[in-house]
């Protein structure tokens, strides 16, 4: 069994991939609804628009495919675009709909003294007592660049926030689907021990760790 990829043409599926290796774990990039459901867990990125990333989704029927794994026991993680996806709407170019996973709503930054997109790195605050990607880990600091992000309708869905003159939601969770506004696996020590939490709650590496 491997880690499977979701590739509907927008996402930095080569970084995840290598990323995903990196800390002992097989991967499988892959469009094909059979072998994502049959995969341990489910990685979901994306870069780019909202409204573009659900139409390449719909238009090669991986929107029910990431439904169908959400509604699952396989472990599910969106990361930067892909966590927005999880959620219900966007009003990026326009409003859009996502694959309502996680009930919500992705918003662009307006107004404080900050620029947009933001981008650069920035501490995380843990907002949940306990969970399994915190195993471990203390606070720290992660790369972001996004100009919109989310606002969800469930508070316990927060894991995680940054102070960017707001609190952005930086780390979503409920049972196995999870999120990461920012790029774990440009986010040195820190992302990538995040990543490897959600890995392993797959099961255990295939091979030896190498970071």
């Amino acid at each position: 069994m491997a880690i499977a990829i979701v590739d509907y043409g927008m996402g930095n599926l080569h970084s995840v991939s290598k990323a995903v290796e990196r800390l002992g774990y097989e991967t499988l990039i892959s469009s094909d609804e059979s072998e994502i459901l049959a995969a341990d867990g489910v990685i979901l990125p994306g870069v780019g628009a909202f409204g573009d990333a659900m139409e390449h989704l719909r238009l090669s029927s991986l929107d029910t495919t990431v439904q169908k794994v959400a509604a699952g026991k396989q472990p599910l993680l969106g990361i930067c675009l892909g966590m927005q996806l999880l959620f219900s709407s966007s009003e990026e170019h326009g409003t859009h709909e996502g694959l309502g996973i996680l009930p919500g709503s992705v918003v662009r930054f307006t107004g404080g003294d900050y620029k947009v997109p933001h981008m650069g790195w920035n501490k995380l605050q843990y907002r949940a007592e306990e969970g399994p990607l915190f195993a471990g880990l203390v606070e720290g600091y992660v790369y972001f660049v996004h100009s919109y992000h989310v606002l969800p309708e469930v508070k316990t869905d927060v894991l995680a926030t940054t102070d960017y003159g707001t609190d952005v939601t930086a780390i979503v969770g409920r049972d196995s689907v999870f999120g990461m506004q920012f790029h774990p696996e440009k986010s040195g020590e820190l992302g990538m021990n995040l990543l490897q939490n959600f890995l392993k709650l797959t099961g255990d590496p295939v091979k030896e760790i190498r970071v």
